[in-house]
């Protein structure tokens, strides 16, 4: 609703003399978004004073105003009920002033709020705790803008399917909880998609079983898939592995990412690991390397190396993953590397 044409029109003086006020630097909105100091209505004043009254101190007011000018654009009544419905999941206003220093424009878009009060109650009386509706509204907001029947409509195909695979009624509420925690993107997709992917796990054999399980490894991130890249990940992996269609099974369900990294993401990586010496054979050992980048392989056989310890000749475990995880077979190896080998049997060699 904003105009973008720059050309032919002046900065709004009065915007600039507001914004001077509060001790804005106006040349940060000129490099982001100078369409905002162009338009003839602007609430920089009452946006301020709403800021201050939770707490927000001259700086915070203008850093949020830096990083989001846009937000002057909106009315006092807009961001007064945006606020509101904000504490439905804050504890408190200093929580809430916090959220929206490090995330303006999730706060700031006001368009879907009766989407985003219903969503916020219907995640609200499915279980989910305040702690994790906050951080979906700031790092998921697209995921408010649904209607909430679209949403309701994901999870009740995700809730069927779940038993229909032989999930428990009493391990549903945890289960969706769980995937929506780790994943709450799950939610863009269609209920289409979600049917169309499981249908495509079953007909490459997998079992109700196995595929629950694929779906709780892969913490819901094969909904963003579709069968066509699924299926050509699987091709390329069994061409590469030279195995059967029941070991490109076991493969997959060792190492997901098998089936949810594209062909060129999984060429790439494979290329790098041949480049520091490790055969195919070892890889189909330990596939799970393949989910980490080629550079934080390279940095991992960099470090090992430094204490002696051969890759090629060891198995891949020790690259497997996360940074902590890494670092703590990192510690076990130095350690054993820097403990002193004592042969008690050995003569001791004594100088005269």
């Amino acid at each position: 609703s904003y105009t973008t044409d720059t050309k032919s029109r002046e900065e709004n003086k009065k915007t600039l003399e507001s914004l001077y006020s509060l001790s804005v630097d106006i040349t940060k909105i000129r490099r982001l978004k100078e369409w905002v100091l162009l338009q003839d209505v602007a609430y920089v004043k009452e946006i301020a004073g709403i800021l201050q009254e939770m707490g927000a101190d001259e700086t915070t007011v203008a850093n949020i105003l830096e990083r989001c000018p846009e937000a002057i654009l909106h009315t006092p009544a807009e961001i007064n009920s945006q606020r509101a419905l904000w504490q439905l999941v804050c504890q408190n206003e200093k929580q809430l002033i916090k959220l929206i220093e490090q995330f303006p424009e999730s706060f700031f878009t006001t368009e879907y709020h009766q989407n985003q009060k219903a969503n916020i109650l219907f995640f609200q009386e499915l279980g989910l705790k305040n702690t994790i509706i906050t951080r979906f509204l700031t790092s998921a907001p697209n995921i408010f803008y649904n209607p909430v029947e679209k949403n309701k409509n994901v999870i009740e195909t995700l809730q069927r399917n779940y038993l229909k695979l032989g999930g428990s009624e009493a391990n549903m509420k945890i289960w969706i909880l769980k995937l929506l925690s780790q994943n709450p993107f799950i939610l863009l997709n269609t209920s289409t998609t979600i049917q169309e992917n499981l249908e495509f796990l079953q007909k490459n054999n997998f079992t109700d079983q196995e595929v629950l399980q694929l779906l709780s490894k892969l913490k819901g991130f094969i909904f963003q898939l579709n069968s066509t890249i699924m299926q050509k990940s699987m091709l390329f992996s069994k061409n590469i592995f030279k195995c059967s269609d029941q070991e490109l099974k076991q493969l997959v369900l060792k190492c997901p990412a098998l089936l949810y990294y594209s062909v060129p993401v999984l060429e790439e990586r494979l290329e790098g690991l041949l480049k520091e010496g490790i055969s195919i054979a070892q890889i189909r050992e330990t596939p799970m390397v393949l989910e980490l980048t080629t550079q934080i392989v390279q940095y991992r056989i960099k470090k090992l190396s430094a204490l002696g310890y051969d890759i090629k000749s060891g198995n891949l475990e020790s690259l497997n993953g996360t940074k902590k995880d890494f670092e703590v077979t990192f510690g076990k190896i130095q350690s054993k590397k820097e403990r002193p080998i004592f042969n008690p049997v050995a003569p001791l060699h004594i100088e005269d």
